[in-house]
C-alpha cells in the first residue's frame, strides 16, 4: 500500500551501496511515530462506527440482526460490533492509502494542495494504518468466536477462535466458507507487500516495484469480503450503494494510471521488434488497461441501474440463521 515511485527508485540508479541497509529500520520506526497521529484519527473513526452500529442494534435498524436476529442484543455481542468497526475503518484507511497511491505513481499533477513528500508520508502512514485495522477486525472476530463457544474448555476455545478467524479454509458456516478466506488472504498479502517497502534496497528497487503492484489486489480482496460477509451492506440500500460509490474514483485513478504511467518504460506503444519490446508484456499491459476500463464502466452501470447485488430485506426474520447458538 505503499506507492511506487521514490527519488531513489527511478529505475536507472544504481544498486545501493551496504552501508545504507541499516536505514531501513530508521525509516520503519520514523513512519511509525509518524503515523501516530493517523492511527490516533482511526480510532476516533472506529469508535464513531462501533457507536453508530451500536445505537443502529439498540434501535432494531441494524441489517446485522435482520440477518442474524439472535444478536438483537449489543451489550452481549459488542466485540462482533466491534471487529465490524475495526473492519470498516480498515477499509476506509485502505481506500485511502491507494487513492494516494495512485495519484503518486500516475500523471503528476502540476499543482498539489501539499507537498509530493507530504501525500508520499501519508501514503506510508495510512498504509501502516490499514494493517492495524485489519489485524484488529480479525482479532476482535477471534475474540467474539472465543467468547461464543461458551460450552468448550478454555484450551479448545481459544484454539477454535484463533483457527476460525486466522486459518484458511477453517471456518466451515454460511458464507463465511467463501468470505473469511477472502479477508484472510487480504490480511496475508497485505502485511507484506506492505512493509517490503522497509527492505527495497535489500531486495532491490525492481523487485520491490514489481510485487508492490499486487497491493490492489489487497484491495480488490478487501472490498469483494466487506461486500460478501458485511451483513450490513447485505441488502440493497445506502450502505451498499456508498461501498459501490467509493470504488469509482479507484478504478478511474487505476485506469488513469495505467493509461498515463510516471514510469516511461511502462507507457504502451506498439510493439516494434526492433525496439525490443516484449509482445507478451505488452500483451499483459494492454489487459490490464482494458481491464481497468471495463471496471470503470461496469461500476458506473451499476451505481446507475442499482443493481448491485444487494438483496431484499425480508419482511420476517429468517428461520435459520448462520452462526445460531448451538442449544444447550
Amino acid at each position: 500500500m505503499l506507492s511506487e515511485t521514490t527519488p531513489e527508485d527511478d529505475g536507472t540508479s544504481p544498486p545501493p551501496a551496504r552501508d545504507r541497509r541499516p536505514a531501513d529500520g530508521a525509516a520503519l520506526r520514523a513512519d511509525l511515530r509518524a503515523a501516530l497521529p493517523d492511527a490516533s484519527a482511526a480510532v476516533v473513526v472506529t469508535v464513531a462506527v462501533f457507536a453508530f452500529l451500536y445505537a443502529r442494534m439498540e434501535s432494531g435498524d441494524s441489517a446485522t440482526v435482520a440477518v442474524m436476529p439472535f444478536m438483537d442484543d449489543p451489550g452481549t455481542y459488542w466485540m462482533y460490533l466491534l471487529s465490524q468497526a475495526f473492519g470498516w475503518s480498515g477499509l476506509l484507511w485502505a481506500w485511502g492509502t491507494v487513492v494516494l497511491g495512485l495519484l503518486l505513481s500516475g500523471p503528476r499533477p502540476t499543482r498539489l494542495p501539499v507537498s509530493r513528500q507530504a501525500l508520499e508520508r501519508w501514503h506510508r502512514t495510512t498504509s501502516l494504518t490499514a494493517m492495524a485495522l485489519m489485524f484488529a477486525h480479525a482479532l476482535m472476530f477471534a475474540a467474539e468466536l472465543v467468547r461464543y463457544e461458551a460450552q468448550l474448555a478454555w484450551a479448545e476455545r481459544l484454539w477454535a477462535g484463533f483457527a476460525d478467524a486466522f486459518v484458511p479454509g477453517w471456518y466451515d458456516s454460511g458464507t463465511g466458507r467463501v468470505a473469511i478466506p477472502i479477508g484472510q488472504g487480504a490480511l496475508y498479502l497485505a502485511v507484506p507487500l506492505g512493509l517490503l517497502f522497509y527492505v527495497r534496497h535489500r531486495i532491490g528497487a525492481n523487485t520491490w516495484r514489481r510485487l508492490h503492484r499486487f497491493v490492489i489486489v489487497v484491495y480488490v480482496l478487501s472490498v469483494w469480503h466487506t461486500l460478501l460477509y458485511g451483513t450490513n451492506v447485505w441488502y440493497g440500500e445506502w450502505p451498499r450503494t456508498v461501498l459501490w460509490l467509493l470504488q469509482l474514483p479507484v478504478a478511474a485513478l487505476l485506469l488513469l494510471r495505467l493509461l498515463r504511467p510516471a514510469r516511461r518504460a511502462e507507457r504502451l506503444h506498439v510493439p516494434r521488434r526492433r525496439e525490443g519490446v516484449s509482445l507478451p508484456g505488452w500483451l499483459v499491459r494492454a489487459a490490464g488497461r482494458a481491464a481497468a476500463g471495463a471496471a470503470v464502466l461496469g461500476l458506473l452501470i451499476v451505481v446507475a441501474s442499482g443493481h448491485d447485488g444487494g438483496r431484499e430485506r425480508p419482511a420476517e426474520p429468517p428461520s435459520t440463521s448462520p452462526h445460531a447458538p448451538e442449544p444447550e
